[in-house]
């Protein structure tokens, strides 16, 4: 019996500097419970307060690049533990043509990208 006195959403924090693509993620994926942050700069400090059960960024940021983002969150003792996905326009290929499923490690998603993916991508990364 669940003595819990509510159910968790999946908590979710978008980082992208489009500010017009996490709005449209925070409607459509109604949900999740999703923070976004549109300066990936600030996104470790908005992580420690929100404490998210996943991460997606985008890879190609003008202040940050979510390569390096993801680097820094793997880095923190106290963040490393967190999934990180990545959604990006730009997918990388490999040596036979095929776009990339994951990058190291960490799930990468091709925008425009539709909450069934998303979804999917949550279970994978999120285990209760």
């Amino acid at each position: 019996m669940n003595t819990w006195p509510f159910s968790h959403r999946t908590r979710i924090l978008a980082v992208d500097d489009e500010v017009g693509f996490t709005r449209v993620l925070q409607l459509a994926a109604a949900q999740y419970e999703i923070r976004t942050e549109n300066d990936p700069r600030h996104a470790i400090e908005a992580a420690a307060e929100f404490r998210p059960d996943l991460i997606l960024m985008d890879r190609f940021m003008a202040k940050m690049s979510g390569d390096c983002l993801a680097k820094t969150f793997e880095a923190h003792p106290k963040l490393q533990h967190i999934p990180i996905a990545f959604l990006t326009a730009s997918v990388p290929c490999d040596g036979d043509g095929h776009y990339c499923t994951h990058l190291d490690g960490h799930p990468v998603l091709m925008k425009p990208v539709s909450i069934e993916q998303i979804d999917r991508c949550v279970r994978e990364c999120v285990k209760r």
